[in-house]
């Protein structure tokens, strides 16, 4: 018996007759939650860079997804060797430049002949940008998006042109803070954070590992301001932001 296989075992038992109440009565729209939760602790371990915690929390992301296959094996539907064996075939065919007799000439190519196949494996999608997760973080999805356009020519040249439009957003949001108009207000400054991302995209950076390393950056040094704040015995009610400021560039000259 395969490892795999002892964890399909271990959690047929666990869903069994006599088996635990609390995963017998789990269902694809419960672990959902939580497979959602896991995989986040996975990134923050990665991002911290903690092999052993890397390794637990792969676990625990695995645990969930073999979880899922046996419920859907138990509604006589698919279970987990046919997600295997579909997997597999699927990596083959769309990797021809290594697995077939594809010889691309860039890593640009690759990515076109990705697409391609993509799309013969997809033929009801109607629209580019079909298939993109729309439960996806809004970060992560506006450069989705971005990118599936920009893949047919819809994009700007450099990252440097993207500021033009930023402006223009800029003076629409200013625009729609003087009305008053909550809605307007939020539809602008939607704007204004979807050319921020494309401006990521260009420059090739994730903006979400970006906005995740400067809100670490912000916590770290918020902290100092606790810490500092409590060895002088004051609460934040009795210190001023004046004080608070200071503290923060302080903060800042340590890294």
């Amino acid at each position: 018996m395969s490892d795999i296989s002892k964890l399909e075992e271990i959690v047929a038992t666990l869903r069994g007759e006599n088996g635990c109440p609390w995963d017998k009565k789990q269902t694809p729209q419960t672990l959902k939650n939580y497979l959602l939760e896991e995989v986040y602790e996975l990134i923050e371990a990665i991002e911290e860079e903690k092999v052993e915690a890397i390794k637990e929390e792969l676990g625990d992301v695995l645990f969930i997804l073999v979880f899922l296959a046996q419920i859907y094996k138990e509604r006589n539907l698919f279970d987990l060797q046919e997600v295997i064996d579909q997997e597999t075939t699927k990596m083959i065919a769309r990797h021809p430049h290594v697995f077939g007799y594809f010889r691309p000439k860039s890593i640009e190519e690759i990515h076109a002949r990705w697409e391609e196949i993509k799309q013969q494996e997809k033929p009801k999608r109607k629209s580019l940008l079909d298939g993109i997760p729309k439960n996806l973080p809004a970060l992560t999805l506006a450069y989705k998006v971005g990118k599936k356009a920009a893949k047919v020519g819809f994009d700007w040249e450099k990252a440097e042109d993207v500021f033009a439009k930023i402006e223009e957003e800029t003076e629409e949001f200013k625009r729609s803070l003087s009305s008053g108009d909550t809605q307007n207000i939020k539809e602008e400054l939607g704007d204004i954070l979807f050319c921020w991302v494309n401006m990521a995209r260009l420059l090739k950076i994730q903006p979400e590992d970006a906005l995740r390393q400067t809100v670490r950056k912000f916590k770290k040094r918020f902290r100092f301001i606790e810490e500092e704040l409590q060895r002088q015995n004051k609460s934040f009610k009795e210190a001023s932001l004046k004080e608070m400021d200071a503290l923060w560039e302080r903060a800042k000259r340590q890294g």
